[in-house]
């Protein structure tokens, strides 16, 4: 949810998950203009798509597809997309979840993170996730992810957003925080016990 300038977190309620047409949403890490710019492409796409008027529309597959395509062009041109993006939706009653890189890397999973998340949070996907999770069950193992990405980055703030797609639509919640705790003692004096001098 942050939005920085430099180093400064300058806005603390950016909302980085969009609904793309009728089937698929979309989140994104990094840069908010390029983000912006993303989503005008992908506004152009659902129109166009709209424009047949065929009883078709565009699903998250598609959509996956098209953004990989988008993020390998403009690291091409060596202009690439400052973004790492989490494509997910419903169509046909077929799930899908997949991510694209800047550099238009991208794979498809039962779960996928961006940045940090990839090396600290997919690790706990993949030990507590199962197939017939409620969606309780799943929230409370993002936030367990999300406490922990919290607790290392130093330029991460405690507000987030949850979505859910389904067949019926989309949902996605306003922004909430996690009950943190700060008290433990690392936290007070981390130098301590450190060998040498600052």
């Amino acid at each position: 949810m942050a939005g920085s300038y430099g180093s400064t977190l300058r806005y603390k309620n950016v909302e980085r998950i969009k609904s793309i047409g009728k089937h698929t949403l979309l989140g994104a890490s990094g840069e908010v203009s390029d983000f912006q710019e993303i989503l005008r492409y992908l506004d152009e796409l659902i129109i166009y798509d709209n424009m047949w008027d065929d009883g078709n529309s565009l699903g998250p597959k598609e959509v996956h597809n098209y953004l990989t395509r988008v993020m390998y062009n403009r690291r091409n041109k060596f202009d690439p997309l400052f973004n790492s993006l989490v494509v997910g939706g419903v169509k046909n009653g077929q799930k899908y979840l997949g991510m694209v890189g800047m550099i238009g890397t991208h794979y498809e999973d039962n779960h996928v993170a961006t940045g940090f998340g990839n090396h600290l949070a997919r690790p706990l996907m993949r030990a507590e996730w199962h197939e017939d999770m409620s969606f309780e069950e799943a929230v409370k193992l993002l936030e367990k992810c999300l406490l922990v990405l919290l607790y290392r980055d130093r330029s991460a703030i405690n507000k987030f957003q949850i979505a859910k797609i389904t067949e019926e639509g989309v949902t996605i919640s306003e922004p909430y925080a996690l009950k943190t705790f700060w008290g433990f003692l690392a936290f007070q004096n981390p130098t301590k016990g450190a060998e040498g001098s600052w």
